[in-house]
């Protein structure tokens, strides 16, 4: 059997579960999302689960294993951002699914418990907030979010009641860490490194972690016609030289990111020269301290760059996130398993956010990547192939079959 076909199948089938327009956009407790839990519940149920759905509204499908044995849980996310692609996050529900299909097929029986998790909001698009779901269950919910409302006014707290699930039950969801034996969530990479290396499958060391900085260049505006050169104090040729400087910078480091997303400038005319540039920049690593010490050396580059210029600097982080790293053994297993149908499959770090990061605070974590086309994510061109879809079926009914209670 072609189990990456039916992958395939599956998801072109659930892409039609969207708001009209381009790609996929499917945004949490919608009818949109409510059309693709009828169809998560069918492929739940053909692979021998029972279902539900939690408060949160994350749509559970269980399989007991013996009595007493721990869970081990298998999650992604149902949402998608606006006009985005088919496969980010739903292909780890289908796989998933589709991995248990095949171990009831192959009369395998596991001696732990498992469970597929369809998560509700991953994205954050529509509300200022995400993870709910895994939060929940990892202990570490804020019931302050159900207050944050949506572009239309709604409030989580009202859209989560009205889909059917109960915003006072969510913080109740915590999992005990001691009956959890660990969580696997499958994904497309959304970057090149597989398909350059011309290998399915990548094992994933860890989730980067993230800060947000804003940096503002302070100089003094003039009359572009009036204002000598040489006695200019533009700001935007100083935010320019940081730029570059963070760009070549960031280049020498490995496994860091450093962007510069966006910008503004004041007092923003064609015939002014540049008083204030505010600009963001964001830094992801693998290791905490690595990102720290970039941040350090991006503090130093601006104020050596704004001594030079002859303008004034600040650089404030409004947000950090940790890295998570994966758990060892469970990397370990995945390779092992991975290994015998995917031998190329090398380890890499995952530069974007999942579920998992969430996870993290309930119980060891694994990843494992999907080759994607071109490395395109959250766009209507976004595509995995159907033989590196049946690649990672195969490896997780064999990583399954592995793992040691």
């Amino acid at each position: 059997m072609n189990w990456g076909q039916r992958a395939q199948d599956r998801l072109s089938d659930i892409a039609r579960c969207s708001v009209d327009g381009e790609g996929v956009t499917r945004f949490p407790f919608t009818s949109q999302h409510e059309a693709a839990l009828d169809a998560i519940r069918s492929w739940m149920s053909q692979a021998g689960l029972q279902v539900h759905m939690d408060a949160a509204g994350t749509l559970i499908g269980r399989k007991d294993g013996p009595e007493g044995a721990p869970t081990f849980l298998i999650g992604s996310h149902q949402d998608s951002v606006r006009n985005g692609g088919g496969y980010d996050g739903i292909m780890g529900v289908v796989l998933g699914c589709l991995a248990l299909e095949k171990l009831a097929a192959d009369g395998n029986e596991l001696p732990f418990s498992v469970e597929i998790l369809a998560f509700a909001d991953e994205e954050g698009v529509r509300f200022p907030t995400a993870l709910m779901g895994p939060r929940a269950l990892a202990g570490t919910f804020d019931p302050a979010v159900l207050a944050m409302t949506d572009s239309d006014g709604v409030s989580l707290r009202n859209a989560l009641a009205g889909f059917g699930g109960d915003p006072d039950r969510v913080a109740a969801l915590a999992r005990d860490p001691a009956k959890t034996l660990g969580y696997l969530e499958i994904h497309i990479e959304q970057g090149p490194v597989l398909e350059a290396q011309d290998t399915a499958l990548g094992i994933v060391t860890g989730i980067c972690g993230i800060e947000r900085n804003t940096v503002t260049f302070t100089g003094d505006t003039g009359h572009a016609g009036t204002v000598p050169m040489d006695s200019r104090r533009d700001a935007l040729v100083a935010a320019s030289d940081f730029i570059s400087a963070i760009h070549d910078a960031a280049k020498k480091v490995t496994d860091l990111r450093a962007t510069i997303g966006a910008l503004s400038l004041h007092p923003n005319v064609v015939n002014a020269i540049p008083r204030a540039v505010e600009l963001t920049l964001e830094i992801r690593a693998l290791n905490d301290a690595v990102r720290d010490d970039f941040a350090r050396l991006a503090r130093s580059l601006g104020d050596s760059i704004s001594d030079g210029r002859r303008v004034g600097f600040s650089m404030e982080r409004t947000y950090e996130q940790p890295a998570v790293p994966c758990n060892g053994d469970l990397i370990d297993a995945l390779s092992t398993a991975t290994g015998a149908i995917c031998p190329t499959a090398p380890r890499l770090p995952s530069g974007a956010t999942h579920d998992a990061s969430a996870m993290a605070d309930l119980c060891p974590i694994s990843m494992l990547f999907v080759r994607c086309e071109d490395g395109v994510s959250h766009k209507p061109e976004e595509f995995a192939a159907s033989d590196d879809m049946d690649a990672a079926i195969q490896s997780i009914a064999a990583f399954l079959v592995a793992l040691e209670v």
